[in-house]
C-alpha cells in the first residue's frame, strides 16, 4: 500500500485535498479552511455509491488525502432517515465504504467525519459520572436508523487502516445564523431537554482535522471537545452573551419522545486520545466562550 504508518509525517511533497461533502456544512468550512491556510483542494464530483465516479475524480485530482464531509443526516433532522432508509444505506453506508476502498486500493489516507452519535449513558457510563466512552467501546444506541447504519459502517471501516474516522457530536460553529448549529437549532425549539453530552467546536477541531491529514493519523478518534455541556448552560451563555432577554422552556425526554421519531443520543466521550495528540485542545465550556461566544457578544458586561 501508498500510505504512510500511522502518525508519519506527510513529508514535503505538496499537499492537495480532494474533499466530498461540498455542499454540506462541515464541507464548506473544511474548503474556506484550506483557502485560508493555502492548501490546494477540490470538490470531488463524483457520487460515493459509484466507485468509476471516484477512481475518475482521483485520477484527475491526483490529490494527497481525501477528506469525506457527505452522507445523509437529514432534514430538517435524523427522522428523515427513519422514512428514507434505502437512500440512507446508500450513501452513509455503501458510499462511505466504497470511498475507503478506492482510497485504500490508490495508497490515500482518508479523513472520515462520522459521528458520536452511537452511544447513550449507561450503567458504565453514567450520566454525571465524567466517564467516557472510549475509541475502542462498542455503540450501545441503535435508537435511531441514522444512528444504527453510522455504527455499521464505523465498525467495518476499522478493518481499513488507511481511515481517519472522526467521531463528531452536536456540532457548534461561531455562525449562529446556521440551522445546522447545534446552539442554533435549540434557540429556536419550542422547548428543549437538559442533558449534559460531548460536542464538537468546529471552529476549533476543524483545523485540527486538517491537522491530522498532515500528520497522516488513522483509526478512531472521539471528535469533540474534552468534557460535557448541558442544553440549559448553553442557552444561559446565549443569554448572557448575545440576547439578555432570551427564555426558555425545558421538558423531559418522556415528553421529548411524544414530538420525535426516533430517540436521541446522549453521551460523553472520552477525548483524551485527541488531547494527548493536541495538548492545546481546550475543554468545551471554554471552546464556546473562545470560539463562539465571544466574537459573537451582543451585550456588555460580561
Amino acid at each position: 500500500m501508498g500510505f504512510p504508518a500511522n502518525g508519519s509525517d506527510a513529508g514535503s511533497k505538496p499537499l492537495k485535498f480532494l474533499i466530498y461533502g461540498r455542499t454540506g456544512w462541515i464541507g464548506g468550512l473544511l474548503g474556506k479552511l484550506c483557502q485560508a491556510q493555502s492548501i490546494d483542494f477540490t470538490y470531488g464530483s463524483g457520487r460515493l455509491e459509484n466507485r468509476a465516479s471516484l477512481e475518475a475524480d482521483i485520477a484527475t485530482v491526483k490529490p494527497t488525502h481525501v477528506f469525506n464531509a457527505a452522507g445523509v443526516t437529514g432534514r430538517p433532522n435524523v427522522d428523515w432517515c427513519e422514512s428514507h432508509k434505502v437512500e440512507t444505506i446508500r450513501t452513509n453506508v455503501v458510499g462511505t465504504l466504497t470511498l475507503a476502498d478506492v482510497c485504500r486500493d490508490k495508497g490515500l489516507v482518508l479523513i472520515n467525519y462520522a459521528t458520536g452519535c452511537i452511544f447513550e449513558y449507561d450503567s458504565n457510563h453514567p450520566l454525571g459520572s465524567g466517564i467516557g466512552f472510549k475509541e475502542e467501546d462498542t455503540p450501545n444506541f441503535v435508537g435511531s436508523f441514522y444512528s444504527k447504519t453510522k455504527a455499521m459502517v464505523e465498525e467495518l471501516l476499522k478493518n481499513f487502516e488507511n481511515v481517519c474516522t472522526l467521531r463528531v457530536r452536536m456540532p457548534i460553529s461561531s455562525d449562529l445564523s446556521n440551522p445546522r448549529n447545534f446552539i442554533t437549532k435549540i434557540t429556536r425549539y419550542e422547548k428543549v431537554v437538559n442533558i449534559p453530552n460531548s460536542m464538537t467546536i468546529l471552529d476549533e477541531l476543524l483545523p485540527i482535522s486538517i491537522e491530522m491529514a498532515k500528520r497522516n493519523l488513522t483509526g478512531i478518534w472521539n471528535f469533540t471537545n474534552p468534557g460535557v455541556v448541558s442544553h440549559n448552560e448553553i442557552l444561559e451563555m446565549y443569554r448572557q452573551y448575545i440576547d439578555p432577554n432570551f427564555t426558555w422552556k425545558n421538558f423531559t425526554l418522556d415528553e421529548q419522545a411524544k414530538v420525535i421519531v426516533a430517540p436521541r443520543s446522549n453521551n460523553e466521550l472520552d477525548a483524551s486520545k485527541l488531547k494527548t495528540e493536541f495538548p492545546e485542545l481546550l475543554s468545551i465550556k471554554e471552546s464556546l466562550i473562545k470560539y463562539v461566544f465571544e466574537p459573537n457578544k451582543k451585550t456588555t458586561g460580561v
